[in-house]
């Protein structure tokens, strides 16, 4: 599984709280704890929380599959995160899954726990959910992905006119009803939905890549940016579909994270002022 990629979760102020919650319900731990940043281990994957203020709100459109080996492993999780947060589908047994529920926590976030019938590798799978502009697009965007990114592929994809029962929106049937895939071998699942939400891809979840060279940094950023993508700050963009990637050299953590508090501070003044993170810039500024 590819740690280099990884969800980053947007807070006001209250990441650490987040954090901490977050490592008791999954039984985590907490490998990076800054004013700004924290970064947490859940299974062996790594999230990232920050701090940036009340700009931006989590939704529904990128959710997180917790793929669970136990019933009591589902219901386990369900009575931790529905405390505070709201049921978004009951937990129950559907045609899909023996036990499955959707619950929005405290914080915004929410988590579709499923009871699967084999062990994942990664067991925390961010879901992706094509609505307004975007519903019918889930399988372009995943051959997108899987030409942008190395490693990359298309698993199994049921539509809904391979069979729905219950559904309350009726959907086309070529429409993407779930589907897997991987990029650089880290995986997602996506759905294309009819139903009009108030809420769409933002800021709230971004997906953070880091990458080993100015090279792949620039080859990710032309691509994710291209027909109607949009570049935005300190290495943020948003790609054709509107979903938030952070492109982020593993140089820049370095030079950041130098004992060098002068140099380093340096190096965070040049990052922001950039839209695509530029190493020959950030280094400039470190021996300046």
């Amino acid at each position: 599984m590819n740690n280099d990629i990884f969800p980053c979760l947007w807070f006001d102020t209250e990441s650490k709280e987040a954090a901490e919650f977050y490592c008791q319900v999954f039984d985590g731990k907490i490998t990076a704890d800054t004013p700004v940043v924290m970064n947490i281990d859940l299974f062996g994957q790594k999230v990232m929380l920050l701090n940036g203020g009340p700009h931006f709100t989590k939704n529904p459109s990128v959710s997180f599959m917790v793929i669970c080996k136990t019933e009591d492993e589902v219901q386990q999780y369900w009575d931790k995160l529905i405390e505070g947060g709201i049921a978004l589908m009951a937990l129950d047994s559907y045609s899909w899954s023996k036990k499955y529920g959707w619950v929005q926590d405290k914080y915004g976030v929410t988590w579709q726990l499923f009871l699967g019938d084999k062990p994942e590798s990664q067991r925390i799978v961010p879901t992706l959910m094509f609505i307004h502009q975007n519903n019918g697009k889930a399988k372009e965007a995943m051959e997108w992905y899987t030409q942008t990114f190395p490693n990359s592929g298309i698993g199994n994809i049921l539509r809904y006119g391979d069979g729905s029962e219950g559904h309350p929106i009726p959907e086309p049937a070529e429409n993407v009803q779930h589907a897997q895939f991987t990029i650089d071998g880290y995986s997602f699942f996506c759905m294309d939905n009819s139903y009009d939400h108030p809420f769409d891809f933002n800021e709230g979840i971004s997906i953070v890549v880091m990458t080993d060279s100015q090279e792949k940094t620039d080859r990710l950023w032309n691509t994710l940016t291209s027909e109607g993508g949009r570049e935005s700050m300190c290495g943020w963009l948003k790609d054709r579909y509107g979903l938030s990637w952070q492109i982020v050299p593993k140089r820049l953590i370095q030079l950041m994270n130098d004992s060098d508090q002068e140099k380093s501070q340096k190096v965070v003044q040049a990052m922001m002022k950039m839209q695509k993170i530029v190493i020959k810039d950030l280094e400039e500024a470190y021996n300046s």
